[in-house]
């Protein structure tokens, strides 16, 4: 142990602490721009500097090691100069567009300005205009907000492994950007919006679908229905001044209908639609001699990046659309003609917690009879601003339910949320339907958690199938490349492009650098699902009573010919530059 002092505080810590992180410990914050933990520490900004006695310079905390008998000053006259006057040079340069921002009041600049008593600018800055890139599906890159922290740099490279964007130019000319000055729309570019989450300002944000989907409510000719993905009701809340992990279905429910939508339908009977399919393709696979591993299909942002970088794997990939997208197929068919509803007339809405959703729902595969499954798509963020926009109180709204008969989900369904979500799923109606008995245990620990790269081996009607679950792009790389080089032998692999999966999707609640090195987002996220899936009635999918009933009245049989036209689809190797 090092031990050492911070503001006349003596503090112990384990030898390769930092600084920052010894503060922290000791209770003391030291403000921070750049620094995000585990990803971006790299004493860029110079805002966590501290006075080291016996040093000549003040010292950036993020990245001075602790040393024995060390004394540091985290506050000292010299101290809040130095920061304050960075912050006044970051601010010189900067837009300060900040009501018309789409991160005010959650802007990490912005905060720092207020706490540091910034109420005047010494000095005059030169603002160049960049063209805002806003022609990608999902993502808008705007570097006239940009402060050069380099965190977006360092979750695409480091963290998902795509590495589409860094810093280009030197000195006063240096910005954020993609190779030749690409739109992100023309590079491979998984559209995750990770970038976007670990932004601190406006540089980066969603490609806005409000206007889309209040000028369908408006029109008396659409029959508008919307569903929401199951991490949605684990996120949203925090837009409200809710704490992190707190569920909030049923207000979430009642906001819906107050917006005005004709139907309010839950992804979770989407979800285990999808455990009906991918089951059953798995089981044929199996049992048929098919291209093993199959790796799930639920994650966009994976399957582009598949697309991209690993195209000998898209035989591997399940044939099986999304949960939303499948839900947008059954809404204008099954359901049109339930309602008696011309399907042209029908407008879906899906509230998702991913960016790259947004992408997906473009894609030409993802239409039956010319009709596009999904016709926007609209993050929790933006959900949390429609609500504010039409002055609903959300936190004091009385709980409201689905509507009937797709918005009956399982447990199995909800946990499609959390990391492993899908591979247990599955795990809990395959194993039964093989076995025609029901299981003494639904809930498969091994395939929880948030490790990178979990794997187990689960007897199934006595065959050992190997299963795998990876989430963060960077950990599917890896995972993919031990397959290759025969290091690792599966049949089944669960991959979601976001950490943690989609609670922590790049369409949920910014959560600031500070909190995130606190709290573990993904573990209270998810505990909510976990939560919500052990209160439910029915926990498996092939037992909820809105499948049973589609399937004898609809679809016939899972992975029939009904079925393969609804609710499959292909994918295909991309470029990862497109050339003019």
């Amino acid at each position: 142990m090092i031990n050492l002092t911070i503001d006349d505080i003596p503090v112990s810590v384990p030898e390769g602490t930092t600084v920052l992180e010894a503060a922290k410990q000791a209770g003391i914050k030291i403000p921070t721009l750049c620094y995000l933990k585990d990803i971006n520490e790299i004493g860029a900004c110079r805002v966590c500097i501290v006075e080291i006695q016996g040093a000549r310079a003040l010292q950036a905390s993020c990245v001075y090691p602790a040393t024995e008998g060390l004394v540091v000053y985290t506050n000292s006259p010299k101290v809040r100069e130095a920061r304050r006057a960075t912050v006044e040079l970051i601010l010189s340069s900067h837009e300060r567009k900040c009501l018309t921002c789409p991160r005010n009041r959650n802007c990490e600049l912005q905060t720092l300005a207020e706490e540091l008593g910034i109420d005047d600018i010494r000095f005059d800055g030169e603002n160049t205009h960049h063209e805002i890139d806003d022609l990608s599906p999902s993502i808008v890159r705007d570097n006239n907000k940009c402060i050069l922290c380099r965190r977006c740099v360092s979750v695409c490279k480091n963290v998902q492994t795509v590495s589409v964007i860094d810093s280009a130019y030197r000195g006063i000319n240096t910005r954020i950007g993609s190779a030749f000055d690409m739109s992100l729309a023309d590079v491979p570019c998984v559209n995750c919006g990770q970038c976007i989450s670990a932004c601190p300002v406006g540089a980066l944000y969603e490609k806005n679908e409000i206007d889309d989907v209040w000028k369908a409510l408006a029109d008396e000719t659409k029959h508008v229905v919307v569903q929401t993905a199951p991490a949605v009701r684990a996120g949203l809340g925090e837009e409200f001044g809710l704490e992190m992990g707190t569920p909030v279905t049923g207000k979430m429910v009642s906001a819906l209908r107050k917006l005005g939508f004709d139907k309010v339908f839950d992804t979770d009977f989407a979800a285990d639609l999808t455990i009906m399919e991918e089951g059953t393709e798995l089981l044929h696979r199996i049992q048929n001699g098919g291209k093993l591993p199959m790796i799930t299909s639920c994650s966009p942002g994976w399957i582009k990046f598949c697309e991209h970088f690993f195209p000998e794997f898209i035989p591997n990939l399940s044939s099986c659309k999304s949960p939303h997208q499948m839900f947008g197929a059954v809404l204008k068919s099954y359901y049109a003609e339930q309602m008696g509803i011309d399907p042209k007339d029908i407008y879906v809405v899906s509230v998702m917690p991913c960016s790259s959703k947004k992408f997906e729902s473009k894609r030409e595969e993802m239409a039956v009879n010319g009709l596009e499954d999904v016709d926007s798509v609209i993050t929790t963020r933006e959900l949390a601003k429609m609500i504010k926009q039409a002055g609903i109180q959300f936190t004091r709204l009385e709980d409201g339910e689905f509507d009937v008969p797709f918005g009956i989900g399982s447990g199995a369904g909800v946990i499609f949320g959390a990391t492993g979500g899908v591979m247990e799923a599955a795990l809990r109606t395959v194993k039964e339907l093989v076995e025609h008995k029901d299981l003494d245990k639904v809930e498969f620990e091994a395939v929880r958690g948030t490790d990178g790269i979990k794997t187990a081996s689960v007897d199934i009607g006595g065959t050992a199938v190997n299963v795998a679950v990876a989430h963060g792009l960077g950990n599917a790389r890896k995972l993919l490349n031990d397959i290759k080089e025969g290091k690792a032998d599966y049949h089944f692999i669960e991959i979601m492009a976001c950490p943690g999966g989609c609670v922590t999707g790049g369409g949920q609640p910014i959560v600031d650098s500070f909190t995130r090195a606190e709290v573990d987002v993904k573990k209270l996220r998810a505990k909510a699902l976990y939560t919500e899936d052990q209160n439910l009635p029915v926990r498996q999918s092939h037992k909820n009573p809105a499948i049973v009933k589609i399937y004898e009245d609809y679809l016939g049989e899972p992975c029939g010919h009904k079925s393969h036209e609804l609710l499959h689809t292909h994918y295909a190797a991309r470029s990862n530059y497109i050339e003019d």
